[in-house]
């Protein structure tokens, strides 16, 4: 595997590498080798992957030829704007507070 850095920038042809290691499924295969896998455990590994491989192009082409509907794209949502479901900055309690959004009562001094 080979890249080529262009104007000292070492960062950017890192970057390039370690696409291209993650592409070509060489992280996978080192994390898969750190243990012994026996073969029993190996041939159905294997299997599985093939199925899991088959089942989406068979999804894909299903999709193609109309036979099933397309899912439906995830929301992207604007660099400014929250996701739905996390508190915004300014929704955030004020300071001094609690959880509940009530002011604690203290007891009253005795007499």
């Amino acid at each position: 595997m080979q890249v080529l850095v262009r104007d000292n920038n070492v960062d950017q042809a890192l970057r390039v590498l370690k696409k291209k290691m993650q592409r070509e499924g060489i992280f996978r295969e080192m994390k898969q080798r750190k243990a012994y896998e026996k073969p029993s455990v190996r041939k159905a590994r294997e299997k599985a992957e093939a199925v899991r491989r088959a089942r989406k192009q068979a999804r894909k082409t299903a999709i193609r030829e109309g036979l099933i509907a397309a899912p439906k794209p995830k929301p992207r949502f604007p660099a400014g704007s929250r996701r739905p479901g996390f508190p915004s900055p300014s929704a955030a309690p004020a300071q001094g507070g609690n959880a509940s959004g009530q002011t604690p009562v203290s007891p009253a001094p005795a007499a």
